[in-house]
Order: structure tokens, then sequence, then C-alpha cells
């Protein structure tokens, strides 16, 4: 009996960015690093949910323009190797996807680089001329509804994944798929992982379960 094709579930904010997070590289563009910081430190620490956490942003990041959006993606520490991971994955007919609490004109850039699917909380376009809708703003839990979802689409199950994360934000997911990377991880999800990574190359994360 042939064995199921795997879905390989990245983390955005801390995994493949290594160190960082979308809505970080983004305030750095802008010169507002310390407002945003202070609102990641609310998320972390005071259970600031992540729609009120975006609507804020978009009041910090009023002056955005596509041009600061393309840079704080070129310029973002990404790990090494996401391009050959994702192409690997595809040579082995198996599935790739993004998901993240991040903003979707950020994280589905990664579609260029080859993932099957990005999904990100929907925000306006940029520059913004409307406000967030928060019932467009992904949450922890949303991840797994949006694994599920994927999993349907693609005739496949939770127990045919693998997962990458970082922190809180993936425990949720990393609970419920069978095989799941703690990349560059702390304690939420490092202590909840089958495999773990420290490192700048997703190729060597990946390697763990390549087989």
């Amino acid at each position: 009996m042939a064995t199921a094709p795997k879905l390989h579930l990245f983390d955005v904010d801390g995994t493949l960015i290594r160190g960082s997070a979308a809505a970080v590289e983004i305030s750095r563009q802008l010169g507002v690093t310390a407002q945003i910081e202070e609102l990641e430190h609310e998320f972390i620490t005071a259970g600031l949910p992540a729609a009120d956490f975006a609507v804020r942003a978009r009041e910090i990041w009023a002056d955005l323009t596509l041009a600061h959006v393309t840079a704080a993606f070129e310029q973002a520490p990404w790990l090494d190797g996401i391009r050959d991971v994702w192409a690997d994955i595809r040579a082995r007919g198996d599935y790739c996807a993004v998901i993240s609490l991040g903003p979707s004109f950020f994280v589905e850039r990664l579609l260029d680089w080859g993932v099957h699917a990005a999904h990100a909380s929907v925000w306006p376009a940029v520059p913004f001329t409307e406000p967030v809708e928060p019932s467009g703003i992904l949450s922890p839990a949303a991840k797994v509804h949006t694994a599920s979802r994927l999993c349907g689409e693609l005739g496949l199950r939770l127990e045919d994944c693998v997962a990458y994360g970082d922190s809180m934000s993936d425990a949720e997911l990393f609970r419920v798929v069978p095989s799941a990377v703690a990349v560059n991880a702390d304690h939420h999800v490092a202590d909840i992982a089958t495999h773990s990574y420290s490192g700048g190359d997703l190729r060597d994360a990946y390697a763990l379960v390549r087989g």
C-alpha cells in the first residue's frame, strides 16, 4: 500500500525568520521598533489577543508603503536553504505550506519561493485605506483549523503532517501532529517536539524528518 504524501507546515516568525518576525522587520523599516516590541511583549506575557495586536499595529504602521514591505521582506534574517527544502518536498511528491499569524501582505510573498500555500492573517492592502478586520486575524488555535482544512483539500490527515515552529503560537499544532521540529525554539515547543534544531539552515532541520 502506497504511503500517503506528507504535508510540511512551517511557521514564519522566529522559525523561517531567525530571531525576528515580520512585524519587527516591518517596524524597523518605519523606525517604530520600540512600539512594536511593546506590543509583542503584551502578546507573549499578558495574553494580548492576536486581533487586538493587529488593530494596534495597523495604527503604528499608518505610513506603511509597498517599498517598506519589500525592504522588510528582503532584509529579514531568513534561514538559509528555504527554497531548497521546498523544492525537495515538491520533488518527493509531498506538500509544503506556511501558516503564520503575521500579515498576509508579507507572508504571501513566500509563494514566489516555491511553497504550495501561504496562510496568514488577512490585512488590508498596502498602503492602508481600510481598517484591519479582526475576524481575519489568525490565532494560535487557528493554525490547527487551517492545517485541518489544508489536509481536507489535499486528501490527507493531520497524521500525515510535519510541523516546524519555535514558540507558544505553535504549541497547539505540535500537539496534534505526529512529527514536529522545534526550530531555534523556546520551551513552549521544545519540550513537546519530536525533533529539535538550533542553527541557521532549514536544510539541516528538514534533514531530521526527511527520511
